[in-house]
């Protein structure tokens, strides 16, 4: 039995958080033991404990990446548990617990941005390079847009494994349960529904979004949208929403916990993202159900959805290419038809959970076989 603890900082449910959920679901349970290590009244303990997964919320650890203190708290639990790999998701401080405890360390870099300059150049790209080598045998990268990131900034490729998220697929509602639903956020039967699930940062896009919408409403077409979640930008989103007198083409669903109800409901799903993402998971998870996507061309979006097929890819940060794209598929149903079909089978054969799981243990293994070569 192959013992594995994840560590993982964040005290909500963020998008590492769903892809560790997503991989308990589909683990190999008869030669994987699976932990995680946590800050003490993380939301996310409740969800992997309901999965099976053995959860160890500690007091002090805190939502950093790195810390003195919580690289002596994890080195206490890891000389306890004695795992033979220990995997990070972005701290830096269960990297190095890991390596001074003699386990193997696998980090997945989740995000992709801008590499800054002190990084791209030496003395701190030498230095980067040092700390990220010396601190992890191999690191996978959630997309080819994440994996540039880290050789952007010295890391070597040899090191890098891209691998796709995959997710469990979600449940279409019926026909009835889709109708009341939209009656019930003002959706009428001839609209169009568009919809956005993500964090409201400046960098998701959804002022774009917002513009794109304006757009297609000064041209008499009946489209309304759908934002789902939360966040620091959410008060200026709504004020310019209200400015532009789009109040009632725009619902605010707040945080959702559960997205097939929202997938649902739509026609077609938005990603507007110009900083930080690589594998949107609600994209996959619309896929899943047979619900295209328009997607920016920035970071790992261009490697989930192919272009034309099941969905459509968008000029970054071009809200007149945006506002084009769904222009051109509400005006095509013929389009939208074939590419629901492409959807679900591009999914089945690229982003299940079942594949994501595999190729994590793929790494796993191979991690463990270079030690017993004497390998890095």
């Amino acid at each position: 039995m192959i013992k594995v603890l994840n560590v993982i900082s964040d005290s909500n449910i963020g998008g590492a958080g769903r892809v560790l959920i997503n991989y308990l679901r589909y683990c190999d349970r008869e030669n994987f033991r699976v932990m995680t290590a946590l800050p003490k009244g993380s939301l996310l303990a409740e969800p992997l404990r309901e999965l099976g997964g053995e959860v160890y919320e500690l007091d002090g650890l805190a939502e950093r990446s790195y810390s003195r203190e919580d690289v002596k708290l994890l080195e206490k639990l890891i000389n306890e548990l004695r795992p033979d790999i220990v995997h990070t998701h972005g701290a830096l401080s269960g990297r190095i617990a890991g390596r001074r405890c003699g386990c193997r360390v696998v980090y997945t870099r989740h995000s992709a941005f801008p590499v800054p300059a002190k990084l791209k150049y030496p003395p701190g790209r030498w230095v980067n390079k040092l700390v990220n080598e010396h601190y992890a045998d191999h690191i996978i990268a959630v997309s080819p847009a994440a994996a540039e990131n880290l050789t952007d900034a010295g890391i070597s490729g040899k090191l890098i494994t891209v691998m796709m998220n995959g997710v469990s697929p979600v449940e279409r509602v019926s026909d009835e349960e889709r109708e009341r639903l939209r009656a019930g956020w003002g959706i009428a039967p001839e609209d169009f529904a568009l919809g956005i699930l993500a964090r409201i940062e400046p960098y998701k896009g959804h002022m774009h979004i917002i513009e794109a919408l304006d757009m297609l409403r000064s041209q008499g077409r009946r489209v309304k949208l759908l934002i789902a979640g939360t966040g620091s930008f959410e008060s200026d989103l709504k004020a310019e929403v209200q400015r532009r007198g789009l109040e009632e083409d725009v619902v605010f669903l707040g945080f959702v916990s559960d997205v097939a109800p929202v997938l649902s409901a739509l026609d077609l799903q938005l990603n507007a993202s110009y900083g930080t993402e690589t594998s949107s998971l609600s994209v996959l998870e619309g896929l899943s159900m047979g619900l295209p996507a328009v997607v920016s061309s920035y970071g790992g979006n261009p490697w989930l959805i192919d272009d034309g097929e099941d969905g459509l890819i968008f000029e970054n940060r071009n809200s007149e290419a945006l506002a084009a794209a769904i222009a051109r598929l509400m005006d095509e149903p013929e389009t939208m038809e074939r590419m629901r079909r492409r959807a679900k089978e591009i999914f089945s054969q690229r982003f299940t959970g079942e594949i994501f799981a595999k190729n994590i243990e793929d790494v796993y293994y191979k991690v463990l076989e270079d030690k017993k070569n004497g390998g890095k």
